[in-house]
């Protein structure tokens, strides 16, 4: 079976949920804006952002969307957003697009981009 394609896996979204698809829109412009030469790819479930390799994820869930950080442990969290306990990953769960702002994202999801390029 071939690998679901980010158009396939976003028109399913659309067609089953139209909220949470904008919200997915507006956070996926978020880490392609990261920064240059970004790839995205559908893996476990959910697009995964990478740049040398993976530095964030978005995956969508029955009661809202999160953006989830492999090496979530390693960032700066000065506005206390992050969300988890594990060794390495933390995540930012968002029900609105309003979230996006509040949880001052932009700056996770560019943190996150720098450590990955410094690996």
């Amino acid at each position: 079976m071939a690998a679901q394609s980010v158009t396939g896996w976003l028109a399913a979204l659309e067609s089953n949920d139209t909220q949470r698809y904008n919200l997915v829109q507006a956070l996926r412009q978020v880490a392609l804006e990261a920064g240059p030469a970004i790839t995205e790819e559908i893996k476990y479930g959910g697009i995964l952002f990478a740049a040398r390799q993976g530095f964030c994820g978005i995956f969508s869930y029955a009661g809202h969307v999160s953006l989830e950080f492999s090496d979530g442990a390693k960032l700066r969290d000065p506005h206390q957003a992050l969300e988890g306990q594990g060794k390495l990953r933390r995540h930012l769960k968002f029900v609105s697009i309003a979230d996006i702002e509040s949880k001052h994202t932009r700056d996770y999801v560019a943190n996150a981009y720098v450590i990955a390029m410094a690996l």
